[in-house]
């Protein structure tokens, strides 16, 4: 079974189809029916409210409740445009909703990562934005079918079906087998030189696998954070996936999970914990392990690497959808807890 193709049976679709149909039929006789409204109306043609004109009255209320759309064009012409715009919202959601996979969020809820103030509000305001994701084999796309389905290219897609007119760009920046050390050496030229507004900084899983002290990996990255932000740039961590060959470090593990979680909590930064996405989607959400891990037990394979990038861009939306409203989540609670 391929987890990437449509997951929703013939009878919603032909359900969506004539749902749309019926929204599009007062717009398909819109144009008899505005041509009839234009023609010019007969002075003292409107019926007296007095008992002598009563049938009078009568034939222009059975004229007008059979041909209601000649007697207000306006609110024919108000009434089609909110057809036509209902009708490309379905359109666009069920676009979307087929470019998903069947991905649960955590059954906790949790708290938003945060507001990430600057991309948000250049998204908000129509004005282009970079999107750099940082890391190593996990952004590079190792597992993966295609470059398409990588995380940074699944990212990009929904972002784009999400805001079809914005000029959104993602860059893949993800070298395999770094780890932070090697990491901040490119730090200047693959994330600052691009001048990001928001950097997707995936970190710690080779650190775990080569039994690294997670405290050193921690401080590395700390520094690493203060030169995004100097840069002004909005910033996500993301800590190592939950599969058996990180797991069999449990010790290590756990500790690089906490540590990169205080880091961000510390420098008021995101932090997307893949690691507890991950094991509940095998703990609680009762997935198999190889549903979302490939057959190397480390690297996530396309439909991990699909629910991966749908929660995290789900959580950018959302942080538009605050500036928007004139909603700024504080920094001290920017961080994103699915238990």
């Amino acid at each position: 079974m391929s987890f990437d193709r449509p997951f929703f049976g013939t009878a919603w679709l032909a359900a969506a189809a004539v749902g749309a149909l019926t929204l599009l039929a007062p717009a398909m006789v819109l144009p008899a029916r505005a041509q009839a409204a234009q023609q010019p109306a007969v002075p003292g043609s409107a019926p007296e409210s007095n008992a002598a004109n009563a049938p009078a009255a009568q034939a222009g209320a059975a004229s007008s409740a059979s041909s209601p759309d000649q007697a207000n064009p306006v609110q024919q012409k108000s009434l089609a445009a909110r057809a036509i715009e209902k009708v490309r919202q379905v359109a666009k959601s069920a676009n979307d909703i087929f470019s998903r996979v069947p991905c649960l969020p955590p059954k906790g809820g949790g708290k938003s990562m945060g507001s990430l103030p600057h991309v948000a509000r250049k998204l908000a305001a129509g004005q282009p934005v970079v999107i750099v994701a940082f890391g190593s084999s996990s952004t590079q796309g190792w597992g993966s079918s295609s470059p398409a389905f990588t995380y940074p290219n699944r990212l990009a897609a929904q972002l784009h079906r999400h805001y079809p007119g914005a000029d959104i760009t993602v860059l893949n920046h993800g070298v395999g087998g770094e780890d932070a050390p090697e990491m901040m050496k490119r730090l200047q030229t693959s994330v600052i030189d691009a001048k990001p507004d928001l950097v997707i900084w995936q970190v710690g899983t080779n650190a775990v696998l080569r039994n690294l002290d997670p405290a050193e990996t921690a401080k590395v990255v700390a520094e690493g954070i203060a030169r995004i932000q100097a840069a002004g740039a909005d910033l996500v961590l993301v800590d190592p996936q939950y599969s058996p060959r990180v797991t069999e470090h449990g010790e290590s593990a756990s500790r690089m999970v906490k540590l990169l979680g205080k880091v961000a909590e510390l420098r008021h930064v995101g932090i997307f914990p893949r690691f507890e996405v991950m094991r509940e989607w095998h703990d609680r959400q009762d997935l198999p392990i190889h549903t979302f891990v490939t057959a190397d037990d480390l690297h996530m394979n396309d439909w991990g690497y699909a629910c991966f990038a749908q929660l995290l861009g789900d959580d950018i939306i959302k942080s538009v959808g605050q500036i928007k409203l004139g909603v700024n989540v504080p920094a001290q609670v920017q961080t994103y807890r699915p238990m």
